[in-house]
């Protein structure tokens, strides 16, 4: 196949990194290396283009070159990644008629709450009237499947489980032997959390795990904590865990994706309340290397976690819940080792990457051969 690739958010290569960008990312290489001809057509980004009239000028011009770019030959199909209320796809609506070819999403995203406020009214009535446009809508979140059934037809809408590598995500003792010697931590309980460290709820997560952890170590429990990311809020966060766990953080800074399971592998609990977060990669390659997590049930960490089997959720109204949990898996080995066998087992199982978007390339092709006949 050929085919056209737009992601209107964030394109490949934003420098700041995020859950979607690995995800949009992941399915250009994905159906890269399995011989299709794929490109990004436009780097033009739509976050919040409503209200940016220089931008919507820059969309007037690109959908002329963009399809005169096309034509000969045009593309098979079209693939946009990631169309909601802050950054709806303007662009591939209108290219698709113009070039007849189908129109498909991959996390199109129908939040009704949107359109109760004036601020984001516009942008979920541009993204509402994309999201019909689509021949098909694939999405990787329950949620979203629930509510996009509202106004998308069951037959244009397909659900494939988010995923990893998990080859990239291995439990190795080498890593844990080396770095439990370099953070004297043989007699602790390693618990780690993980995210960008920007202001907003990425930063108030991490927050959350050094207060829990602070509580415990009140409580007498041995704790080390291992904090990967970095970002402006950085400075405030060692702050607090200087007073908070004086001598028991270690803040590791921002770690390349492919060498994060050598500090999943040297702790025993994965911890991050996962606020408003839309899914949380982190849990899935947390569990590939055999840890137990412990997270919100409100949000995206449902779409990853087994409750009670891999990992262990409480409601954000109950925050108590949520070191309460912590606790338990310090002071139950056997349960820390049972949770992160079945969590290995069920990223084999349910969250493997290329096996999930063996779906996605079929059904492109299924489009695509419909729109020959």
């Amino acid at each position: 196949m050929k085919i056209a690739y737009y992601m209107p958010f964030k394109t490949l290569g934003h420098q700041n990194p995020s859950g979607d960008l690995i995800i949009g990312t992941e399915i250009f290489d994905h159906l890269q290396q399995k011989g299709n001809i794929i490109g990004i057509v436009s780097k033009l980004r739509a976050r919040w283009i409503y209200y940016n009239p220089v931008t919507l000028i820059k969309l007037f011009f690109e959908k002329r070159s963009v399809v005169k770019n096309l034509q000969s030959p045009s593309p098979d199909i079209w693939l946009t990644y990631h169309s909601y209320y802050k950054a709806p796809d303007l662009l591939g609506p209108y290219c698709c008629r113009k070039l007849t070819i189908p129109y498909v999403i991959f996390q199109g995203i129908y939040s009704t709450k949107r359109r109760k406020k004036l601020t984001t009214l516009i942008g979920f009535t541009l993204n509402k009237k994309s999201l019909q446009s689509a021949d098909h809508i694939f999405t990787n979140k329950r949620r979203d499947l629930k509510n996009l059934s509202r106004i998308i037809p069951p037959e244009k809408l397909t659900y494939i489980a988010p995923g990893i590598q998990p080859q990239d995500f291995k439990f190795s003792d080498k890593e844990r032997k080396k770095n439990h010697m370099l953070w004297a931590c043989e007699n602790d309980t390693v618990i780690m959390t993980a995210a960008m460290m920007r202001p907003g709820v990425k930063t108030e997560g991490i927050s959350r795990v050094i207060q829990s952890c602070s509580k415990l170590l009140e409580k007498g429990h041995q704790i080390r904590l291992i904090i990967a990311g970095d970002g402006e809020c950085r400075d405030q966060l060692e702050q607090q865990a200087n007073r908070q766990l004086p001598g028991r953080a270690v803040f590791l800074g921002k770690i390349q994706r492919k060498k994060l399971y050598k500090y999943y592998s040297s702790s025993d609990i994965f911890a991050f309340p996962g606020i408003q977060e839309s899914l949380g990669m982190v849990y899935l390659e947390a569990q590939s290397c055999n840890l137990p997590v412990v997270a919100f049930e409100d949000w995206g960490a449902k779409e990853a976690i087994c409750p009670g089997k891999t990992g262990l959720l409480s409601p954000a109204s109950e925050p108590k819940s949520f070191t309460e949990n912590i606790e338990k898996l310090i002071l139950d080995p056997q349960l820390r080792h049972t949770l992160g066998h079945n969590g290995e087992k069920h990223i084999q199982t349910n969250h493997d990457l290329l096996k999930n978007y063996e779906r996605l390339e079929e059904k492109l092709k299924e489009l695509c051969a419909n729109n020959m006949k």
